[in-house]
């Protein structure tokens, strides 16, 4: 084909094209118009599948045709081998609850670890009292010298059936001490009367034929103070008996040291005669079960709460207060199916579990030998110290006991 001499000129170009008309009716042709529609589709699909071929990889289905069933091991092997597929699942919108009479309790880290002090675990040191006005200022005394920080220490008491000035005297020396440095977190004092009118003579509240009464209303009584201060951010609960005389300043932090569900100290007292000092052993209610105790309870109605440490029930266990001597090591461990009330460390799962201080007689104890009983029953571990010694007023207790 020949150029025009002078050049391509718009002129001539223009002069080689079709008619306006011709162009525009080619346009609007049907069959054209399907043809850039499908081509245009084509492209479009094209692209969009080389695009998501790389995270198509992610998604296929791994293994052989076939059932799992029908796989041999080798191919279950291959099968279950490779990378788990990835699922991705929609975030829901939080639900939000501003009503106020709703409330939010979460439980899951409260935990009871030999690092309680670390992490900060609260403490509830719980204190049954009945007339015990003469008793509440060295109980306080001991109580300020403890070592476990005090702002994770919370008090709880109950004031029942007492005829003293135990709830005056108590006020006095709560508002004293938690005026002073070693002031507590908190403190609840909780008045519960149960008409158990028992006197607090020696004579009567340690005479045998009392113990099966005073047994069950005690436990009543812990059972009161427990559910009323026990909350949720307790990991350890302390029972403490108000007539203590001396115990180690850092008590708390032994016996978390230990890791046990429930754990006591041996329980003795100081009485001195002629100018000399005789170490008696006080709390009988800390023993080893036997079997002659296992023929005895078997032999007994069940309702018959049994009274360890008197002559009319002759057991046959071994006590924790005849073993066991403060100068060798305190950190000698012995399991226990029965323990006094003298000082116990319990985790607080445990009385959450629903372990309590049996007002009743269970498997022929109460209060806290049915406590020990019960715990055991559930599974828990009942654990006593013989050489790690809590010093006992000397009651004076005449015959018939242990």
């Amino acid at each position: 084909m020949l150029l025009p001499k002078g050049g391509v000129s718009w002129k001539a170009a223009r002069a080689n094209l079709p008619p306006t008309r011709a162009i525009w009716v080619l346009l609007t042709k049907t069959r054209f118009l399907l043809l850039v529609a499908v081509t245009g589709i084509i492209v479009l699909l094209w692209r969009g599948m080389s695009s998501a071929a790389p995270q198509m990889k992610s998604f296929y289905c791994f293994g052989p045709n076939k059932p799992p069933m029908e796989m041999t091991l080798n191919e279950q092997a291959a099968w279950t081998g490779h990378q788990q597929t990835p699922v991705i699942f929609n975030p829901h919108t939080p639900l939000v609850i501003n009503e106020s009479t709703i409330s939010h309790v979460d439980l899951n880290p409260i935990k009871s670890t030999t690092k309680a002090v670390q992490n900060e675990e609260r403490v509830l040191i719980l204190t049954p009292l009945k007339d015990a006005a003469p008793y509440l200022s060295k109980y306080f005394e001991l109580l300020a010298e403890l070592t476990y920080p005090h702002h994770l220490i919370d008090l709880g008491f109950l004031v029942g059936d007492t005829k003293d000035e135990t709830l005056a005297v108590l006020g006095a020396e709560l508002k004293r001490l938690q005026k002073s440095p070693h002031k507590f977190r908190s403190v609840m004092v909780v008045e519960k009367d149960f008409g158990f009118k028992l006197s607090q003579d020696v004579k009567d509240r340690h005479g045998f034929e009392a113990q099966g009464p005073r047994r069950k209303a005690m436990g009543r009584a812990r059972n009161y103070l427990l559910n009323t201060a026990l909350k949720p951010e307790h990991s350890w609960v302390y029972w403490r008996d108000v007539d203590i005389v001396d115990s180690p300043e850092k008590i708390l932090e032994d016996f978390i040291a230990h890791d046990r569900d429930i754990l006591v100290p041996n329980i003795w007292f100081h009485r001195y005669v002629n100018n000399k000092d005789i170490e008696g052993r006080f709390d009988y209610n800390s023993w080893v079960e036997s079997d002659k105790g296992r023929k005895l309870a078997a032999s007994l109605p069940k309702d018959t709460v049994l009274a360890e440490g008197y002559k009319q029930y002759d057991t046959g266990r071994t006590h924790m207060a005849r073993l066991g001597d403060w100068r060798d090591n305190k950190d000698k461990e012995m399991e226990l199916d029965g323990i006094g009330g003298v000082n116990i460390l319990v985790k607080a799962d445990v009385h959450r579990s629903g372990i309590n201080f049996p007002c009743y007689a269970f498997e022929n104890q109460a209060e806290t030998e049915g406590f020990a009983k019960m715990a055991k029953r559930a599974g828990y571990g009942v654990y006593g110290l013989p050489n790690y010694v809590v010093w006992h007023i000397d009651t004076e207790e005449k015959g018939g006991n242990a």
